[in-house]
């Protein structure tokens, strides 16, 4: 594992790029940032708030949740995401071009606020869906749910809701299954994918919204996002554990791989090369964004190839 960049402000949402570079919002710095394989950092557009998910869509251009954002601590080196700031807006989905220039998609669903979208995973069909983690303040907190909506913004559902803190989300090889990390419970639930934006409840489902359980982590082990393998596994960044945990899609643990320098805010895994066999890997309390060869390929995105040449 190697060291493409350091100094970033709570990194996230890594979109690997067909000339090297990685996309990654700054959650912190409230921008959508490119990290260039010598390591240098421009900047994309200025979002705002949170942005806490990218991915590429229809057409070529970026689509952004936002969470809002957080307020910020700092402890033995390491930058820390805590509750709704004070200058909160309300959380949104954005599209953002290459030039730089952001557009609100989506601001609520059959008339509630977004509070915190989270990430986002494009289908074959040209929908998205995408988690909304909520906000946490000081006496309450909202509760999660999975989305889907038109890349054009021309439509949005809520199509599960009730979950402790809802973050990763990733579709498997074949769209069959939605995958979705709970981040406070430490638990991966799926659903059956029947149509685009439309979920059903897996044979054996126990779970909020008529999901599965596919892995319940033991012990204090918080979730965040997660990317899917061309083997189906799904590789979910733990945090505690500061490492990414790959599982089986029958739920089993294969491995853990943790960066060298150590952080319990390991958040994010997206795959690039020629042969999506490097990982990219965000390391968000200390800054840095890393890059390992897998033993797998991983799995090319629906819309990757959109992105246009001369950006």
């Amino acid at each position: 594992m190697r060291e493409i960049a350091s100094g970033l402000r709570f990194p996230e949402g890594p979109v690997a790029l067909d000339d090297g570079s990685v996309l990654v919002v700054e959650v912190e710095r409230g921008t959508l940032s490119r990290v260039w394989p010598d390591g240098s950092v421009t900047v994309v557009a200025d979002c705002g708030g949170g942005p806490n998910g990218a991915a590429i869509g229809p057409g070529g251009a970026i689509y952004v949740c936002n969470s809002g954002g957080f307020t910020w601590h700092r402890r033995g080196g390491v930058t820390m995401p805590g509750e709704q700031p004070p200058d909160y807006r309300g959380g949104c989905i954005q599209r953002v071009s290459w030039d730089g220039v952001v557009t609100q998609l989506y601001t609520s669903v059959d008339g509630r606020p977004l509070r915190g979208p989270n990430d986002l995973v494009f289908d074959a069909h040209g929908g998205f869906y995408f988690t909304d983690l909520g906000k946490d303040r000081p006496r309450d907190s909202d509760r999660g749910g999975l989305y889907y909506a038109r890349a054009d913004g021309s439509g949005i559902e809520e199509i599960a809701y009730g979950f402790t803190g809802l973050n990763g989300v990733g579709l498997s090889p074949d769209g069959s299954r939605v995958y979705a990390a709970e981040t406070v419970t430490g638990r991966v639930w799926f659903w059956n994918v029947d149509g685009p934006g439309r979920i059903s409840r897996p044979a054996g489902a126990v779970g909020p919204a008529g999901a599965k359980l596919l892995h319940g982590f033991g012990g204090y082990q918080l979730l965040d996002s997660l990317a899917v393998d061309s083997a189906g596994n799904i590789c979910v960044a733990t945090i505690i554990t500061g490492g990414i945990s790959v599982l089986s899609p029958a739920g089993e643990l294969l491995e853990v791989v943790r960066p060298p320098s150590p952080d319990r805010f390991v958040t994010n895994i997206c795959f690039g090369g020629p042969d999506l066999r490097t990982a990219y890997i965000t390391s968000s309390g200390v800054g840095k964004l890393w890059a390992a060869e897998w033993p797998r390929p991983g799995l090319r995105l629906n819309h990757a190839d959109a992105a246009p040449a001369d950006r």
